[in-house]
């Protein structure tokens, strides 16, 4: 008898132990699009926050389709994603709640400085969406008469165009700015398309969270200040975290990069009015990049409790 005791005391020990393993390993996922993006949340990649017992494990995303993907399926608990797909899958009734927004603006205006006085070509990526319509709203806004030339479909093409003279006057976005700053001297950059009258940019970046954290959005919003600060006032160490972790190429990020980024994370109930105006804007110019519409009021404000 005292045997059986024996092993039945072993069995349960045992059970107990792996369920115990099995609650400490529980994770909340969280995707982030390869990108600037991943510079807001390089703390949480060395440093993962824990809540409600759950370790927050950052995994990154290489296009908006494999990130769309991955709601759809409610493979991710918080993303990170461009506004207008935020707002897209709002429109297509894929429930997320909107927590905030942590980068306010990535694109520039840069041109040669020995361009040709006559040449009034302006490169732009990305036809419908972010970097093509906040150009066109700055020229309309600053009243100024370029010919947009969708000749190159990715920032990479538009990069290479202008390292070999096919291009010099180009929009582009960080790390890829100061990558092509550093390589080329003769560049300049000679505006800040994301400025919005006065404000601190536009809201271009949502942090979407899963309807099963919306009890903890406090929390998070806590987590996600620290870390955008953490990115501002570290940067080289947030810079060797990126790095480290193959998210950018070494010597991609520079502490001038991060600071052209403008990471700020702010709730969206804070930023409310700059959600809607960069909405507006967007609507104004593709409607079909937000899904045809503007979303409700239930997109910022979240569902009714």
């Amino acid at each position: 008898m005292p045997k059986y005791i024996c092993f039945y005391l072993l069995a349960f020990m045992l059970f107990c132990g792996c369920k115990g393993t099995e609650q400490t390993t529980e994770i909340i996922h969280v995707s982030v699009l390869r990108g600037p993006s991943a510079i807001a949340l390089a703390e949480w990649m060395k440093y993962p926050p824990v809540l409600d017992g759950k370790k927050l494990s950052v995994r990154i995303i290489d296009s908006p389709d494999l990130m769309q993907a991955k709601m759809i399926k409610r493979k991710t608990d918080i993303a990170v994603l461009p506004m207008i797909n935020a707002a897209n899958l709002y429109n297509k009734k894929i429930r997320y709640i909107l927590a905030g927004c942590p980068i306010w603006g990535t694109l520039y205006l840069v041109e040669r400085k020995d361009k040709a006085a006559d040449d009034r070509s302006l490169f732009v990526f990305g036809a419908g969406t972010n970097p093509d319509i906040l150009t066109r709203y700055y020229l309309q806004q600053q009243e100024l008469d370029y010919s947009l030339d969708y000749s190159f479909a990715t920032v990479q093409e538009v990069m290479q165009a202008l390292y070999v003279g096919k291009a010099s006057r180009v929009v582009l976005g960080e790390p890829y700015l100061s990558m092509a700053l550093r390589r080329d001297s003769t560049l300049q950059i000679v505006a800040d398309l994301n400025l919005l009258e006065n404000t601190a940019g536009f809201a271009q970046t949502a942090i979407l969270l899963s309807p099963a954290l919306e009890n903890y959005r406090h929390e998070i919003d806590s987590l996600l200040e620290k870390s955008c600060r953490f990115a501002n006032e570290q940067p080289e160490e947030a810079i060797r975290i990126l790095t480290s972790r193959q998210v950018f190429f070494s010597d991609a990020l520079t502490k001038e990069s991060i600071k052209r980024c403008k990471i700020n994370y702010i709730p969206a109930q804070d930023s409310e009015e700059s959600i809607c105006k960069f909405l507006e804007v967007i609507y104004s110019y593709e409607p079909k990049a937000i899904g045809g519409k503007l979303p409700d009021d239930a997109f910022i404000s979240g569902p009714e409790r």
